[in-house]
């Protein structure tokens, strides 16, 4: 049987070739739809557009079934994240491991998180949480976003009928190709047209450039108002998951919709010699990652399954720092959120750590475009490790990746969360893989608590991605590689039974990490709730 993904391609393309034939057209009131009331931008109204015939789509692009050795992935493909990057030469320096306060409040937004492969997100006592942020391959950038002519739209796409959208992205080489890494245009304004031509919805995109309508089945036609000084590249270049769709000359796209259709892309050229205007919601513009704080006891566990890895972190107390391993260090702010790391530092520390017998192998698990069997809805998360620390997870079917949000540990708005940004760009964090992993923690003080993920150890973890929850297991046990070489490679996703490779979602993953007695519950509607217990004799335990 065909995955669903390309069965649903393939039943676009059918009906495509047919003219629809069978395929249900819109009705007049265009019921199912969600429209955005942005009025008309461009301060007139639009013409009605002449019922035309949709051109062939062009191929797509092969699903990715990448991993688990070496091997198995391209040149330059990061084995830790199933995805390309654009500079191959930078998958020969070791991963950096930086440790990323999140509190107190004041370090939020930080900055860099959404270029990190892993995120791990810790407890480090009294209802406070830290994450160590592991890059590769492709470093963090300072940006000020192009952006079009309406309000960037802030709320996840909802879907609740067949949906019908995608991305508008700027095209930085201007190959007509939606290349790895190019960034998504936010308040792009996108109007929808009817087989009669009759304008029915109108919405906008978000900070990474997504747009979405929710639609019966038939004949659309999408037209994507072309800002200011930023022309559309050209179209049907490459396969049809990478190109514009978009006319050059009209900005409009026409589709055909039996299914799902999450492929109609708009992409746009960036002008030579012009600067955007920055967006409120950049909080920095100075090329740096962090805040940065101190080390932690189960950095060490880390590091050690990133063979080679050189570990970042703003000093540490004195029972841990003997236990760390010490590759750079930036200075150290009690009174603060921590200190900021240069981009340019944070590059010249990876390749100073490059050594020329390093051997390092960050090849370890499976990747898979198409969802595994047997997983449960999983639409919402919701994170708690205290009041004051709150966190949820939103899957967005546009990204189909989950989008992150969190509170302003402000005890007059407990509960209340919002986007989460990048300090760098203002866009939304999102990611493709949540991961609940449960490990023991054993108390050495009230506020130092040391968690296992060492070598040999194992347990039960829950994976989130494509909107499903799975029950997996997590291990550092050494495997024939390990055994052959003596080399250590990054923690694997297990089946529930332990006995087999478990498949990510190609992208980010941000694990949580909690005790064995935490829990993860069903609270139905595909919403679930992640409550971290502390273990006795912690602060706030």
């Amino acid at each position: 049987m065909l995955p669903d993904k390309t069965l649903r391609k393939l039943i676009t393309l059918m009906c495509l070739s047919l003219l629809v034939a069978g395929c249900a057209r819109p009705s007049a009131d265009s019921s199912g739809i969600v429209s955005d009331d942005l009025g008309d931008p461009t301060g007139t109204a639009t013409q009605p557009l002449p019922q035309g015939t949709p051109g062939t789509p062009q191929a797509f692009a092969t699903p990715v079934n990448l991993g688990p050795d070496a091997d198995d992935f391209p040149a330059n493909y990061n084995p830790l994240t199933g995805q390309p990057v654009n500079d191959a030469s930078a998958l020969d320096l070791p991963a950096l491991l930086i440790s990323v306060s999140n509190f107190p409040a004041i370090a939020r937004p930080q900055a860099g998180l959404s270029f990190a492969d892993y995120v791990f997100e810790i407890s480090i006592t009294e209802g406070a949480t830290r994450f160590l942020s592991a890059f590769y391959g492709d470093f963090p950038y300072a940006e000020i976003p192009f952006t079009g002519g309406c309000e960037v739209r802030t709320q996840p796409f909802a879907a609740t009928d067949t949906i019908l959208g995608n991305q508008v992205w700027l095209d930085v080489n201007a190959n007509g190709v939606q290349d790895h890494g190019e960034p998504g245009v936010g308040g792009m304004c996108v109007d929808l047209f009817d087989a009669s031509g009759e304008r029915i919805a109108q919405t906008s995109t978000d900070s990474n450039g997504y747009y979405g309508f929710n639609v019966q089945p038939g004949i659309y036609t999408l037209e994507f108002k072309q800002p200011a000084a930023l022309p559309f590249t050209d179209s049907n270049v490459g396969d049809e998951d990478h190109d514009s769709d978009a006319d050059p000359a009209t900005g409009r796209a026409e589709a055909v919709v039996a299914s799902d259709v999450l492929f109609v892309d708009a992409g746009l050229v960036p002008p030579a010699g012009v600067t955007p205007t920055p967006s409120p919601l950049i909080k920095t513009l100075d090329p740096e990652v962090g805040p940065v704080r101190s080390g932690r006891l189960v950095y060490a566990d880390v590091a050690g399954f990133f063979q080679d890895s050189c570990l970042v972190y703003a000093f540490a107390s004195a029972e841990v720092l003997e236990q760390l391993p010490q590759c750079a260090m930036v200075a150290h702010e009690d009174a603060g959120a921590g200190s900021m790391l240069d981009i340019t530092r944070m590059r010249a520390i990876a390749e100073e750590n490059e050594k020329a017998d390093t051997l390092f192998n960050y090849a370890s698990n499976l990747f898979t475009d198409e969802a595994p069997a047997g997983g449960f809805p999983a639409v919402q998360i919701n994170v708690f490790f205290s009041n004051l620390n709150q966190s949820g997870w939103t899957y967005d079917p546009l990204y189909q990746s989950y989008l992150r949000f969190t509170d302003k540990a402000d005890l007059e708005a407990i509960g209340v969360l919002h986007a989460d940004t990048d300090r760098l760009s203002g866009r939304q964090l999102d990611f493709e893989n949540v991961i609940v992993l449960f490990a023991e923690h054993d108390v050495i003080s009230p506020t130092n608590l040391d968690i296992h993920l060492e070598q040999g150890d194992k347990g039960p973890a829950m994976l989130f991605r494509d909107g499903q929850v799975y029950k997996i297991r997590w291990s550092t046990i050494s495997g024939d590689y390990e055994k052959q070489t003596g080399r250590r490679r990054p923690i694997q996703w297990l089946n529930a039974e332990g006995t087999a490779l478990f498949a990510l979602k190609p992208g980010h993953t941000w694990v949580i990490v909690v005790t064995p007695f935490s829990t993860v519950k069903d609270q139905g509607g595909g919403s679930w709730r992640v409550r971290f217990f502390p273990p006795a004799g912690s602060a706030g335990g």
